[in-house]
């Protein structure tokens, strides 16, 4: 499935101002005051401007920064990385690959046992869907990720 990104107006209509500050503006939430920092729930994450499927909840994890964490995407395909020199640091940027929505950063500091990565993720940048949801949404290909 593509997932196209809509046309500015439509993004200005169909996103909260603190969505597109964060995804068309490169912003970011202010930490533990976001809908997903401390989500336990079993699900993906999709972009919130195309719904592309980005982030499982089974690759999320407490990093303590405030932010949703997770150890890796759903895929490599579906996140672009960038150079980011803003606020007088070098960090690696997160994009969305379709929506080339901004997502936030993946830094180093990860569990080692994971592969030592950590995306540091706005809520402002994702839509929640619950396991229960994912056929009624259209993302059963994802209900494997969840079985025991």
């Amino acid at each position: 499935m593509q997932y196209r990104k809509p046309p500015i107006e439509e993004l200005k209509r169909k996103l909260t101002e603190e969505q597109y500050r964060v995804t068309q503006e490169n912003g970011t939430e202010p930490p533990f005051q976001n809908a997903y920092w401390n989500n336990k729930k079993a699900g993906i994450y999709v972009d919130v401007v195309t719904g592309e499927p980005l982030f499982a909840s089974i690759h999320q994890y407490d990093a303590g920064c405030g932010w949703p964490s997770f150890t890796q995407p759903l895929s490599t395909e579906v996140v672009d990385f960038c150079k980011d020199t803003s606020h007088g640091m070098i960090r690696t940027e997160v994009r969305s690959a379709q929506g080339d929505s901004h997502l936030g950063h993946v830094f180093t500091d990860g569990p080692g046992d994971a592969g030592g990565l950590r995306y540091c993720i706005n809520s402002a940048a994702l839509r929640f869907i619950p396991k229960e949801s994912l056929i009624e949404e259209g993302y059963e290909k994802y209900l494997d990720l969840f079985e025991d």
